[in-house]
């Protein structure tokens, strides 16, 4: 696992900024970055990766409904990686009876956004007790706001963004006849999800495209047919190594 400066370096402090080196070529918004080397030591003595083998970090972006945790899945059994979601992680922690999880809980009652700083922690706490060095970080940065804190916690970049980009009718569609039981899955609320989406979200990925760093899915398809798309940005990172 990753080794721990102290017994509670990642989840009770704030660590400095860092650049990162890997080493990525810029790329277009519909290709996918090479040259990703995940076998870089880390110059950084005081960072939160103190292992020689720096992790590889994925960004997994798009819309309610853009089949981000299906191909999340895919990517799993197909490349190894250890995948995270960003909404699970803080439904575990209100569930435990933990200080951040009466927080958490207390905090969306209120109709409030749990700040970036909790999301940040609870996603590095689990990167850092797992034994995986690639990491899909799915729904996170929601928000720049989301995307500064990542950064300057942790120190880091992501390697990679993958954004399903996925037509508003469409993810109504699909979130409509998903049938999960969901409170939220009735069309006045799917709007209103989809508004804050592109207000809060889209901006990432504008971002992240100018740091040559996105790659864009057309997210219309089955989930075969969207996979194939998929595929080469992960093969390329693994011939990379």
């Amino acid at each position: 696992m990753w080794r721990r400066a102290t017994k509670s370096s990642l989840f009770l402090r704030l660590l400095k900024p860092s650049k990162h080196n890997a080493s990525l070529s810029q790329s277009s918004t519909n290709g996918f970055p090479f040259h990703i080397h995940t076998h870089t030591h880390f110059q950084e003595k005081h960072g939160i990766f103190s292992k020689e083998v720096a992790p590889f970090i994925t960004f997994v972006l798009g819309g309610p409904g853009s089949g981000k945790g299906t191909q999340c899945a895919k990517i799993v059994e197909t490349f190894g990686f250890n995948h995270l979601s960003a909404g699970d992680l803080l439904r575990r922690e209100m569930d435990s009876d933990s200080e951040y999880g009466s927080m958490i809980l207390n905090t969306i009652r209120e109709g409030n956004i749990v700040p970036s700083e909790v999301t940040v922690k609870l996603i590095l706490r689990e990167m850092e007790s797992s034994d995986n060095h690639k990491f899909l970080i799915d729904g996170f940065p929601r928000s720049e706001e989301n995307r500064i804190a990542f950064e300057k916690i942790s120190g880091v970049e992501p390697h990679m963004v993958l954004f399903f980009d996925c037509p508003e009718e469409e993810m109504v569609k699909r979130l409509l006849s998903r049938n999960q039981g969901r409170i939220d899955d009735n069309i006045d609320t799917i709007k209103n999800r989809l508004k804050v989406f592109e207000a809060l979200n889209l901006p990432v990925v504008e971002y992240y495209a100018k740091r040559g760093k996105l790659y864009r899915i057309n997210a219309v398809g089955t989930a075969d047919e969207i996979f194939e798309q998929v595929r080469p940005a992960f093969e390329a990172c693994e011939v990379a190594k």
